[in-house]
């Protein structure tokens, strides 16, 4: 039996036992969770999407988006370990933010217990928002099913460690959603899609999906969410080289279209519940903005090439990947790209710390991580 399921299966039984013996001991549960009393009333944080988030679930999935492979973790302190860039990634440097320790990966058989307190990250590089994104490149685990995963087997195991069902314990913890990018490009695109249906009906339909994916984890007691704008697509050093996933120009535009009808239906989360909060992180514009201002001011002197080495699809890559062992460029603080698509750390603290601290509604809107973990529920 393989693993996944194993460890489905006795945590599905886990449930059934906990219902029995909660039915003998009455309808109250004896719920230990205790509140921090500090500035930061957040207990941890829960993660769902793709690659720019994924700090190592792939690694135990059979696709070929992986990056538990040098130069990948070049920099990072325990090394190569499954995030797509060269140290840390977005939710690496929002637990040093909100002083979070590094969050593990779902798929890692020793996410269980204790470890699983200050939250559990179920991203998976390449899935997207529709179940079939990303099955170009194998066994990616979608939205949805990471969802259900968090579910069935998280939840479970975080109110065996607190004693609290999940709508007394998921507001203090971060509910942080980045993915959509790959809808378009290993979906949209790659499977031409528009030959079919109107980028903005996709969109129509994709932003519908997620509306139903969001109010899911609302309902099972999430109320602070930070969701995650998509990059200015068409602006990835993949799209420089021969490939079949997008122009430049229908990238961003996909980006921009999406990003509009992101910020609406958050808009209208909140309006029809009440303690829905969220930040909505402007990666379009953050990264925009660092791309069109002078190197003298913001110290990134390459804007458009990948640091490592990325082979093209003739030369047998994908034109995305770090080639395994390949070489990169010296100082990764210079270059906004690490691959052809995923950014270094150093673009990743700037999100970060916009994220976090910036006053700008065009950084972060309606408001900031840092304002959003002190918010009183």
């Amino acid at each position: 039996m393989p693993k996944k399921v194993s460890k489905l299966v006795c945590l599905y039984l886990s449930l059934i036992f906990a219902s029995v013996s909660s039915a003998f001991a009455g309808t109250t549960v004896d719920c230990h969770f205790i509140q921090d009393v500090s500035d930061n009333t957040i207990r941890g944080m829960f993660v769902f999407g793709s690659s720019l988030v994924d700090n190592g679930n792939n690694n135990y999935l059979e696709t070929t988006s992986k990056a538990n492979y040098l130069p990948y973790g070049i920099d990072f302190p325990y090394g190569t370990s499954g995030r797509f860039t060269n140290s840390k990634n977005v939710i690496d440097l929002l637990c040093d933010q909100v002083k979070l320790p590094l969050i593990p990966p779902f798929q890692d058989p020793s996410a269980k217990g204790s470890k699983i307190l200050h939250g559990v990250n179920h991203a998976s590089g390449s899935s997207g928002i529709l179940n079939d994104t990303g099955s170009v490149a194998g066994n990616a685990t979608s939205l949805s099913q990471q969802i259900m995963d968090f579910e069935v087997v998280t939840l479970a195991e975080l109110e065996a460690q607190l004693g609290c069902n999940s709508s007394q314990s998921l507001p203090s913890y971060l509910i942080v959603v980045g993915v959509g990018g790959n809808d378009y490009m290993l979906n949209y695109f790659l499977r031409k899609l528009y030959l079919l249906i109107s980028i903005e009906t996709f969109t129509a339909n994709l932003i519908a999906s997620l509306d139903q994916k969001l109010q899911k984890l609302y309902s099972l007691g999430g109320r602070k969410f930070v969701v995650t704008s998509l990059m200015p697509l068409g602006n990835s050093p993949v799209i420089t080289r021969p490939n079949i996933i997008g122009t430049p120009s229908g990238l961003n535009y996909a980006a921009e279209l999406y990003n509009a009808r992101l910020k609406t239906l958050l808009d209208s989360l909140k309006a029809h519940l009440s303690d829905f909060n969220f930040v909505l992180v402007n990666q379009y514009n953050i990264i925009s903005n660092l791309t069109q201002s002078p190197p003298s001011r913001t110290g990134f002197k390459d804007t458009h090439n990948p640091c490592c080495a990325v082979s093209l699809v003739s030369q047998g890559g994908n034109g995305i990947s770090c080639d395994r062992g390949g070489k990169t460029c010296v100082d990764r603080t210079t270059y906004m790209y690490f691959d052809g698509l995923h950014p270094t750390e150093a673009v990743n603290v700037e999100i970060a710390t916009k994220a976090y601290a910036s006053t700008l509604q065009g950084d972060a809107y309606p408001i900031n991580v840092s304002q959003l973990v002190r918010l009183q529920i």
